[in-house]
């Protein structure tokens, strides 16, 4: 069984909105694009670093299209982003010329890949893929960067429909600017409101 890890940069009021710049994800008139600009710093990068070691990666279809139009040609900074599997989660895109690309159609399809020997996957921004993992509990791991910043709309991370469940903090850090890094792990289920685990 491969493991599922949600890697996400969120405000303090769950904005995941276009955190690497102004183009990045206008839907809806989203005005503050490159929210997360001004918080780096020698632990975050190290950090990111870390987590931007080779994997596989399941994406929706929005980010997909922000990916493939930017990491092929600047995979040196990602090392593996090219050779990793890229599924990708859309009911209209069939091919793609970036390598190593795979379509799927729906929560089953990602269940058998789920279930399926290799890599562990994760999943990079991609909103309304998350909040569909969510709500067919197939994520075991949630990598969050909270921002010390409130910004009041935005797509979220987490919307009414995810299954009650359980997570153990199993990683945190506090950067020099006020970004907390938590590892969270899938541990139990929430049951007529007691904790299983």
């Amino acid at each position: 069984m491969r493991k599922i890890t949600v890697l996400s940069m969120i405000t303090l009021d769950g904005v995941m909105q276009a955190p690497g710049g102004p183009e990045e994800d206008p839907a809806g008139n989203f005005k503050y694009g490159g929210w997360t600009v001004s918080y780096g710093d020698e632990l975050f990068g190290q950090i990111m670093k870390e987590e931007m070691e080779p994997a596989d990666y399941l994406l929706g279809r929005k980010t997909f299209e922000i990916f493939s139009a930017y990491w092929p040609e600047h995979a040196d900074f990602w090392p593996g982003i090219n050779e990793g599997v890229k599924y990708v989660l859309s009911q209209t895109m069939q091919e793609s010329e970036w390598k190593n690309t795979v379509f799927l159609k729906n929560p089953e399809d990602i269940e058998k890949l789920k279930n399926s020997e290799g890599a562990d996957i994760q999943v990079w921004g991609s909103s309304k893929l998350i909040q569909l993992l969510l709500k067919h509990d197939l994520v075991d791991e949630l990598r969050l960067k909270i921002y010390p910043l409130l910004l009041g709309e935005g797509k979220k991370l987490f919307e009414n429909g995810v299954v009650p469940a359980a997570f153990t903090l199993t990683e945190s850090h506090v950067t020099s600017k006020g970004v907390m890094i938590t590892n969270y792990k899938r541990d139990g289920e929430i049951i007529t409101g007691t904790i299983e685990i």
